[in-house]
């Protein structure tokens, strides 16, 4: 069954969860990537979204935290407060998946601004949770798509902090998880070199040379020594994304 980049890269990314993992979610991609985890492998991945829902269930992708499907599908419904105190900072969230504007070779986030803080070309929604998502997660993944745009050499704006600026950085700073574990992209799939920390293509997918990974990629790319090819989306697999759409779209196609 053929598939679209954006399709392998969710697919890519949910299976990077597993039955039973605590996330924290963010909207777009993330929650796609996590809700297609849950309708396939990990149907006891306990989503928690920053509104204060744990255990949420929704039918339809949520289009932001305050979505209503989301409160009434969950097991729970806390304040935002406790979500953060009592949950994210204590260590009880295995995975935190986030999206992003821009990352840098050690997995910083930017979801701030593109351009001068003061005079920005883009100015974004900013960091809302992510800050403390990516400070306090036992793990992080990070999902957006790769070009010389997006993988940056020098960030517009740190909203997040993956390894800041290499080894030793989280451990100044004090934050409890370990950093980004993984970036899944529309090409491929990089993690954080064992001694540099610094992002290495781990996997590219079907169809994709490693020259095209590198060359959308604003520093020079390492690549690892074994590096894999991702396996094709399973016809369960797709029939599943497929079937994960906001209540608009869903109204839209009749």
């Amino acid at each position: 069954m053929s598939h679209t980049s954006e399709e392998m890269m969710a697919v890519a990314a949910a299976r990077r969860l597993h039955d039973g993992d605590v996330c924290f979610v963010g909207i777009g991609l993330p929650s796609k990537a996590a809700n297609l985890a849950r309708a396939t492998h990990a149907p006891r991945c306990v989503l928690i979204y920053e509104s204060g829902t744990i255990g949420a269930k929704p039918l339809n992708l949520p289009l932001s935290i305050g979505d209503g499907e989301l409160a009434e599908t969950a097991d729970a419904v806390v304040g935002v407060p406790e979500i953060f105190a009592y949950w994210l900072q204590a260590g009880r969230i295995d995975v935190g998946f986030l999206g992003a504007a821009q990352t840098d070779r050690h997995g910083n986030l930017n979801s701030t601004v593109i351009g001068d803080y003061d005079h920005p070309r883009v100015r974004l929604p900013g960091g809302g949770g992510a800050p403390e998502i990516a400070a306090s997660c036992k793990q992080t993944l990070v999902i957006l798509k790769q070009s010389p745009r997006t993988f940056v050499e020098r960030l517009d704006f740190r909203t997040s902090v993956g390894f800041g600026d290499g080894p030793g950085s989280r451990e100044r700073l004090g934050l409890r998880g370990r950093g980004i574990t993984a970036v899944i992209t529309d090409l491929g799939e990089l993690e954080p070199d064992p001694e540099t920390l610094e992002l290495t293509l781990a996997r590219v997918h079907p169809g994709v040379g490693v020259e095209q990974a590198v060359a959308a990629t604003g520093w020079p790319l390492a690549v690892r020594d074994d590096l894999e090819e991702s396996a094709r989306p399973t016809g369960r697999e797709l029939k599943a994304l497929r079937a994960l759409r906001t209540a608009d779209e869903r109204e839209r196609a009749g």
